[in-house]
């Protein structure tokens, strides 16, 4: 008997790394920034335009009050909608305020509103699908009959309804956001954890007694974070639109706090006469999304060497 657990244990390690090793060693070289990982990133020209445009956007967001030539919420009728010049770089909105000092606080609200929605909704999806696709029977079946409702509706629709229900403000917009973007990540998280909880790793430290829960948080989710973190990068762009849309409304920031679907939402009756008001925070937009969309293609590809 002690021989058989010998055995066992000793060919533990090799389970555990072997099937589980590469993985284990996205999520290693992920967190901390090891020079493989930059190099793939580096050698992938669409990824590296994307992580520099990702991070120029973070940059000036956090550089924002050091940037910013003019308070964003200073208004000077006598400029109102003056054309870009030395004091106004990019001119002045309707009530004479500096547009590119309010699109530079606005990238503050944008940006930290949709990486605080999706590392919300990434925690609360991954603890749902862990738990539905390893603990499974009835509670895997209601729990994925609750991802069904919220996904049968289409999202941004849902989340809009519940915003509105709560109330205006950006705690609001929060909620209403991370309440339906959770689902997506659990369903895709339990198909993960079920094609890992019957692996010959997960099964061998079973046999030797660990708990379910170092099962699930030593042997499956290093797992399965990998792609979920691929995943979550990308989703960042859909929550920046999702985030602008809501605010576009008029349910998430109070003027004058600037942000960039609130502005598109002020600059929409000058479309014709001052057009500016609406394609420069729309351009931030689409390259915050641009900027995203590149970087997840470029951690995948990064993350997993089979690629």
């Amino acid at each position: 008997m002690n021989g058989g657990r010998e055995t066992l244990e000793g060919t533990r390690p090799r389970e555990t790394f072997e099937p589980a090793g590469h993985n284990a060693a996205m999520l290693s070289r992920l967190s901390s920034g090891r020079s493989d990982v930059l190099l793939r990133l580096m050698r992938d020209r669409s990824a590296l335009a994307g992580l520099i445009v990702v991070a120029l956007l973070v940059t000036l967001a956090l550089a924002a009050p050091v940037v910013a030539p003019h308070d964003p919420a200073v208004q000077q009728p006598a400029a109102r909608l003056a054309a870009p010049s030395a004091t106004f770089p990019l001119g002045t909105d309707n009530l004479g305020r500096c547009l590119l000092s309010r699109l530079l606080y606005g990238s503050r609200v944008s940006l930290a509103a949709a990486l605080a929605a999706s590392l919300l909704a990434l925690g609360l999806g991954v603890g749902v699908g862990a738990v539905s696709g390893y603990v499974g029977g009835w509670v895997d079946a209601a729990l994925m009959r609750v991802v069904d409702l919220i996904l049968a509706f289409p999202l941004l629709v849902l989340a809009l309804a519940i915003t509105g229900f709560l109330g205006v403000g950006m705690k609001s917009v929060l909620i209403g956001i991370v309440s339906v973007w959770w689902a997506s990540y659990a369903r895709i998280v339990r198909a993960l954890v079920l094609s890992m909880r019957e692996r010959p790793f997960v099964e061998a430290a079973r046999s030797i007694g660990a708990g379910h829960a170092r099962i699930v948080t030593r042997h499956v989710l290093p797992n399965v974070v990998a792609p979920v973190i691929v995943l979550a990068t990308l989703e960042i762009g859909g929550l920046i639109l999702a985030v602008s849309g809501l605010n576009f409304l008029g349910l998430g920031v109070r003027p004058p706090t600037p942000e960039w679907g609130a502005m598109l939402n002020d600059g929409r009756p000058f479309l014709r006469s001052a057009p500016q008001l609406m394609i420069y925070p729309g351009l931030l937009m689409s390259l915050a999304v641009l900027g995203f969309n590149l970087l997840g293609d470029g951690l995948r590809d990064a993350l997993d060497p089979r690629l």
